[in-house]
């Protein structure tokens, strides 16, 4: 016989706060070899930290996806929580918080790490100023496509693509977009507590997790007219896990 069984919270919760945390110290670190690596070059920067995170974040979505879904974006859980209302899936109302909790500690551990591993003062505060209106239309941009390809992937059964696939995408958005798509809440946040390459200062956060926002509310939108019934599979965002049922022998 077989019975569904779910994955605890505390487990689940750890897999988002290590895959944040890893994340940002990839981002984080990534920049701080580049400009020790490339001093004078900030296109050939850009170019290493880039690499370094299509990478990193493929092998995080695999590593932490079959426990949490590798959500590791407090709007990609939002949304996940917004569209399985009717449908009784995705993330449910009470775990809401505690991942997006989990999400922002390991982001914010992650900009630590990366600082301690390159010798450089644990706690930073960043003071690169991001927040203009193209930075801002930029982050919107890249949160908009970044939401709509992820449930399209869920949607359409391709959920197993969801590393590679969106892997790709951040990284090609680090080019096209004049924000270099942070499109994450939680890896802004932690991007506040490194005075490097990576960072963003604390007064342009604000402005960059609003304009995040939006670009979630317009990718949600644009998810519904494409898909109208979405929410069916938000139990598979961004990877199939056990917010699905898991199957086990006994």
């Amino acid at each position: 016989m077989r019975l569904p069984v779910r994955v605890p919270l505390p487990r689940r919760l750890l897999a988002e706060g290590l895959g944040s945390c890893l994340l940002v110290a990839v981002v984080v670190g990534s920049g701080i070899a580049a400009q020790q690596l490339s001093p004078n070059d900030i296109g050939l920067q850009l170019l290493e930290n880039s690499t370094a995170t299509v990478l990193g974040l493929t092998v995080l979505i695999l590593l932490v996806g079959p426990v949490s879904g590798a959500h590791l974006n407090p709007v990609v859980s939002i949304v996940d929580w917004a569209l399985g209302r009717r449908t009784r899936t995705g993330i449910a109302a009470r775990d809401l918080l505690p991942y997006v909790g989990a999400q922002a500690v390991g982001a914010v551990a992650g900009s630590l790490l990366a600082n301690a591993m390159y010798g450089l003062r644990a706690l930073e505060i960043s003071h690169t100023h991001r927040a203009t209106g193209g930075h801002l239309l930029g982050e919107a941009v890249a949160t908009c496509v970044l939401v709509t390809l992820v449930f399209a992937l869920a949607r359409t059964g391709r959920g197993a693509l969801a590393a590679p696939v969106v892997a790709a995408y951040v990284g090609a958005a680090y080019w096209f977009t004049s924000s270099t798509s942070f499109a994450n809440p939680a890896v802004t946040l932690g991007r506040v507590f490194t005075d490097t390459f990576a960072g963003i200062a604390p007064a342009s956060t604000p402005p960059f997790i609003a304009a995040q926002l939006v670009g979630g509310l317009l990718g949600t939108a644009l998810v519904l007219a494409l898909y109208p019934d979405a929410g069916s599979t938000a139990d598979d965002v961004l990877v199939p896990h056990p917010a699905t049922p898991l199957e086990i022998p006994r």
